[in-house]
């Protein structure tokens, strides 16, 4: 009987961890059927990017009030979890406290009074965070897009992270042995009084309790991710690595139209060629119309999307009341990769064309891909190195050389370099009549 608890933990355990791990997987194939693209290049460059964005959280802190909260947070909750290990050894041991022998009272006590500590100072950030959403309603998180299922995601983790706080807390103060040593409770001290008209056994259920809640709280945690833009927390140290090194407002050349520019200038090329089938591939689509024509890595760009906001807020289009908003090209994006998944997995890894695709009415529409200046702010201002502006410019690409679908003053433009050599349209003769008016 006394084997019964320490069993009921292992199922629970082996349960959570592997629905994470079918979730991981899951998460690893959809963000592979992307296209391939090369980013093994400049490795040391990456590695700085990944410790200095993601780790460092440097871009965080150019918005000091909430780049310092989110480092409380961040660093509280995963130097916190820490002690989820001893958690798990006592589950399955069967042990209580199996680490106070073995680090001695000092060094135990040092680490659960600095959890202790973070612990309250994560609540606190928490409660500031939630407050600034639901009370101050900082008008970034009131778009359209930020209604129903994102705008319950953010609070319900703001939630969780206060109840395993406080479940935390309350698992330290009413444990009695450890309030009598006096190990480390810097804080659960406070709070232990509240517990003194219980009997010791009602004390002990408490603990018990708590620490059930807790690491259970923590196990359904973790597999919430998947389906949360909270997946940034695992997600943003390879997408800083993997993000793109080049300058801003490069754009790389297409391949395809590449050759076709090649073979129009070279004089012995024979335009009317019968492609040889058996050495000439077929063209690659021009741009992209749905999740599958873009990159592996801007898929994983759309997963890690944290939803702050903060592209939007410096958009230019946005700002004068245009449809664009860089974040939601970001959640729509990853929106229909799930759909996709899900189509796949109903299909037993088939994907049926459903009649749906990313560009157009059932998701990102050309009003909102035309908005766009390119400016690069939203790309800039991402605090994990999403490029929302590289999916827009090969859906662009995809209307224009695809569809022939470009607005009409792009059209315009587009004719008059053809036909007269410049954006403007007169004749090629008169280009340089600008020189005699001197």
């Amino acid at each position: 009987m006394q084997w019964i608890p320490n069993i009921l933990f292992a199922i629970i355990l082996i349960a959570g961890i592997y629905y994470f791990v079918s979730n991981v997987k899951k998460l690893i194939r959809n963000i592979q059927l992307g296209k391939q693209v090369d980013r093994s290049d400049n490795t040391s460059e990456r590695w700085k990017n990944m410790i200095k964005i993601a780790l460092g959280q440097s871009k965080m802190v150019r918005r000091p009030v909430s780049g310092l909260l989110h480092i409380v947070v961040y660093l509280g909750f995963i130097i916190i979890n820490v002690e989820v290990l001893e958690i798990i050894l006592d589950g399955l041991l069967g042990t209580h406290r199996l680490f106070l022998p073995i680090l001695g009272t000092s060094v135990y006590g040092f680490l659960i009074g600095t959890f202790e500590i973070l612990a309250v100072l994560v609540f606190a950030a928490v409660v500031v965070f939630w407050i600034r959403r639901n009370v101050i309603e900082i008008s970034r998180f009131l778009s359209k897009e930020m209604t129903s299922w994102p705008k319950n995601d953010g609070n319900n983790i703001l939630y969780f992270e206060m109840v395993l706080m406080s479940l935390f807390l309350i698992m330290n103060a009413s444990d009695v042995d450890l309030q009598e040593a006096g190990v480390g409770n810097v804080i659960s001290q406070f709070i232990h009084p509240l517990f003194l008209n219980l009997s010791t056994e009602t004390m002990h259920l408490v603990e018990r309790i708590a620490w059930w809640l807790h690491i259970v709280g923590i196990l359904i945690f973790l597999n919430y991710l998947y389906y949360s833009k909270h997946l940034h927390i695992l997600l943003a140290f390879p997408n800083t690595f993997y993000a793109n090194l080049k300058p801003k407002g490069y754009f790389p050349n297409n391949k395809t139209v590449t050759n076709e520019v090649k073979m129009m200038l070279d004089p012995n090329a024979d335009p009317y060629a019968t492609p040889d089938t058996a050495t000439d591939a077929e063209p690659e689509k021009f741009g992209a119309s749905d999740a599958t024509d873009l990159s592996w890595v801007q898929l994983m760009n759309a997963y890690t999307c944290t939803e702050c906001g903060r592209c939007t807020s410096v958009c230019p289009a946005n700002q004068t009341g245009k449809e664009l908003s860089p974040r939601a090209i970001m959640m729509k994006t990853r929106d229909r990769v799930e759909e996709i998944g899900k189509n796949i997995d109903q299909n037993k890894g088939v994907f049926e064309y459903d009649g749906k695709q990313l560009l157009g009415e059932d998701y990102i529409t050309q009003e909102e891909i035309w908005a766009c200046t390119t400016c690069n702010a939203c790309v800039e201002e991402c605090p994990v190195n999403i490029d929302p502006l590289s999916i827009i410019m090969e859906m662009r690409q995809y209307l224009v050389m695809e569809q022939s679908a470009a607005p009409q003053e792009l059209n315009a433009m587009m004719t008059n370099v053809e036909n007269n050599g410049a954006p403007w349209q007169y004749n090629q003769m008169d280009r340089l009549n600008w020189v005699e008016e001197e």
